[in-house]
C-alpha cells in the first residue's frame, strides 16, 4: 500500500542552495545506514532527481497540454520561490518516464554524481515541459528545491546502545 508522502513525519529539513550541496548531502548519506520514509528507496530517489537534472539538459520526452503549460508559466515564480510540497502524485504517463524502477543505493548515487557533473560542465538547458523556458540559474534553483524535497525522505539510521554502528 502506498504511503501518503504529504503526511510523512520525521523527514529531514533541507534547503539546498547549490547543486554541489545536493551531491555533498548524498555522499554524506552514503557514509552510514539510512532508511527511506516514503514510497521509494534511496536509490530510486537519487535516480529520480538525476533524471530531472539530465532532462534539463537533454529535454524531456513529456508533452503536456497547453492548459498545463499555461498553468506552469503562471506558477513558475512560486515553484522557484519556495519549497516544493510533498504528496504530489504524478499522472501515470509522467510517472512512467520519471519514476525509476527499483534501484540500488550505489546505482542511484552514481546516476546523481553523473547528472551533477553534467550540470557543472554543460551550459545548455532545455525548456521545462511544465514551466517553459528557464535560465541556467532558474534550473539550478529548481533542482535545489526538487532535491530538497526528495532527499528529505532519506534519513540516517542511528545506532542504538549495544548495537554495532
Amino acid at each position: 500500500m502506498a504511503i501518503n508522502t504529504g503526511k510523512v513525519k520525521d523527514r529531514r529539513t533541507l534547503q539546498f542552495t547549490t547543486i554541489e550541496e545536493i551531491l555533498d548531502d548524498a555522499e554524506g548519506l552514503a557514509k552510514g545506514k539510512v532508511k527511506a520514509l516514503g514510497n521509494w528507496s534511496p536509490g530510486q530517489i537519487f535516480k529520480h532527481v538525476s533524471i530531472i537534472m539530465n532532462q534539463s539538459i537533454d529535454g524531456s520526452p513529456l508533452k503536456l497540454s497547453w492548459m498545463l503549460r499555461l498553468l506552469g508559466k503562471l506558477m513558475k515564480r512560486r515553484f522557484l520561490g519556495g519549497p516544493m510540497p510533498a504528496g504530489f502524485q504524478l499522472p501515470a504517463r509522467s510517472a512512467a518516464v520519471l519514476v525509476p524502477p527499483p534501484t540500488s543505493f550505489e546505482e542511484g548515487l552514481q546516476c546523481l554524481r553523473s547528472a551533477v557533473h553534467r550540470l557543472q560542465t554543460e551550459t545548455t538547458r532545455a525548456p521545462s515541459p511544465f514551466l517553459g523556458k528557464m535560465s541556467l540559474d532558474e534550473w539550478n534553483v529548481l533542482h535545489c528545491r526538487h532535491a530538497s524535497l526528495h532527499l528529505s525522505f532519506i534519513v540516517p539510521v542511528e545506532a542504538t546502545a549495544g548495537s554495532p554502528a
